[in-house]
């Protein structure tokens, strides 16, 4: 019998897995492009200020308009250094890019109470493996030899 899979319900935990690597699906062109586009119109800056406030962490002259050729599909020959990355995501108080090559490499990226409660998950886990094995062991101990 085929198991019909129910598209109205979402899943709890997407188990992530990365992008196979099969010729040209790693270019990440397009999704960057989307991905600096996205966090910018969701940040409460506008373009000119996290402009300047990256040019203020990277040391670097960054300009409004170089915002708009990295986010430019029009514009190929303009590409966003990854150097300016983590000064970007600062400024627009996003994690775009993190999460972006996450997503390919099949990960999933964790952020403050987030990574403390995976990890109060992992330890709560490892008790329960804990229990088992000492429940089979004292069973094991407790059988007529």
């Amino acid at each position: 019998m085929k198991k019909v899979r129910d598209s109205l319900t979402l899943d709890l935990f997407q188990i992530p897995t990365p992008t196979a690597p099969t010729a040209g699906n790693l270019d990440l062109d397009l999704p960057l492009r989307e991905a600096l586009s996205d966090a910018l119109r969701h940040s409460d800056q506008d373009r000119h200020h996290v402009a300047a406030e990256m040019s203020r962490l990277t040391g670097r002259e960054i300009s409004k308009y170089m915002l708009d050729a990295y986010t430019a599909e029009s514009r190929a020959d303009h590409n966003f250094p990854y150097r300016y990355a983590a000064a970007f995501e600062q400024a627009t108080g996003s994690y775009c890019l993190t999460n972006l090559l996450a997503r390919y490499r099949g990960c999933s990226v964790l952020v403050g109470d987030e990574a403390v409660l995976a990890e109060f998950g992992r330890i709560e886990k490892m008790e329960a493996d804990l229990k088992k094995q000492k429940l089979a062991l004292k069973r094991y101990l407790e059988t007529p030899k």
